[in-house]
């Protein structure tokens, strides 16, 4: 059993990030990059030290896939990790850890992930849309347009 990675971050294709930002990326997958040269808590430090943030969203989504624990493998394994999150907002991922091991002679790994969030505001979700996207509330009528007992009812 091996956990041979530091805590590596995927950066969803034109992420938005603070112009003083050192973050080095190459292509992993279509449309995700991986970053090079920063670990996670690197990258928290330079997005919040630029007045950003770097949510954590609560959940993790842990996959298996058979083969060797190589570049190939860890493509596959992120690939499952993002499509199970599809339709979630985020446009980060955080593995957290990788795991290689055999059962029966067959390699395979074990990755968990967590999902993220860049962006410079301080909601995860803009007020906007989130005012519009709460459902609306039954009104409670007036204490006078309340049914008032009727004296008759109250005096017996």
């Amino acid at each position: 059993m091996s956990d041979q990675r530091p805590k590596t971050v995927f950066i969803r294709k034109d992420t938005p990030l603070p112009r003083t930002s050192s973050i080095e990326t190459e292509a992993f997958l279509p449309g995700w990059l991986l970053v090079r040269n920063l670990n996670r808590q690197e990258i928290t430090r330079e997005i919040e030290g630029a007045g950003w943030n770097f949510f954590y969203l609560a959940g993790q989504t842990k996959v298996t896939v058979f083969g060797r624990d190589g570049l190939r493998g860890l493509r596959r394994a992120v690939k499952t990790i993002l499509v199970r999150q599809e339709g979630r907002k985020f446009n980060s991922l955080e593995l957290t850890k990788v795991v290689s091991r055999r059962f029966l002679g067959i390699p395979f790994i074990t990755v968990t992930g967590h999902s993220r969030h860049i962006q410079e505001g301080i909601a995860l979700v803009a007020p906007k849309r989130f005012v519009l996207r709460m459902p609306a509330l039954p009104l409670r009528p007036a204490i006078s347009e309340r049914q008032q007992p009727s004296p008759a009812a109250v005096s017996q």
